[in-house]
């Protein structure tokens, strides 16, 4: 996203929608975890469709407390996701992009992805976020990490009702084959979400 982009999303962080999920965003940064913005373009509280990605990655890390998990953001993955979304008939309302763990995994030789640790550490977090989607119908994981961080919390702390698991491939494939299949999946995904509500598809 460009700057502009930018500061207007951090303007609105505050939003109705969004402001109990930043609250917590604020917790976690208090606590010392490098943590993004949720998106105000998002569907917030409001969203039934969680898109559910592994961690802030390098680019989004890099931007501090600027840093917004975002379909705006220029990065692959980011695009890939606002492509399928848009190739729906869902709008940026309708989802909520996040992160299994919501907070940076970083070593001394850099970002690295999650493990089973950082999965169970991160499992309140997730709880909490999952605790402020009343309307939740559909979760779509985006990778190993976490298709496995949310089937662990499923297993640990059913819903109430029913809620759609369509799991797919991280979108940052290297391999071009396996990127090509990658985002096919994802688009059908999204499709299939959004019959999942009903009202899109009549």
């Amino acid at each position: 996203m460009d700057e502009a982009t930018r500061r207007d999303k951090l303007a609105r962080v505050d939003a109705p929608a969004v402001a109990a999920l930043n609250a917590l965003v604020r917790r976690w940064r208090v606590e010392g975890r490098s943590v993004p913005w949720f998106d105000p373009d998002g569907g917030g509280i409001h969203a039934r469709v969680l898109l559910l990605l592994e961690s802030p990655g390098p680019a989004t890390t890099a931007l501090a407390d600027r840093g917004i998990s975002s379909e705006d953001n220029p990065d692959p993955t980011a695009r890939a996701l606002r492509a399928a979304r848009q190739a729906s008939p869902l709008a940026a309302s309708d989802c909520l992009r996040w992160n299994v763990v919501p907070w940076a995994l970083t070593t001394a030789d850099g970002w690295r992805n999650p493990r089973a640790g950082d999965l169970a550490e991160a499992g309140p977090a997730l709880a909490e976020v999952l605790a402020m989607l009343p309307g939740l119908r559909v979760v779509v994981p985006l990778g190993a990490a976490a298709l496995t961080g949310w089937m662990r919390h499923l297993t640990l702390q059913p819903p109430a009702g029913p809620v759609v698991t369509l799991a797919v491939p991280h979108p940052s494939q290297r391999n071009t084959r396996s990127r090509a299949e990658s985002n096919q999946r994802l688009r059908r995904s999204l499709q299939t979400a959004a019959a999942w509500l009903p009202e899109l598809t009549r």
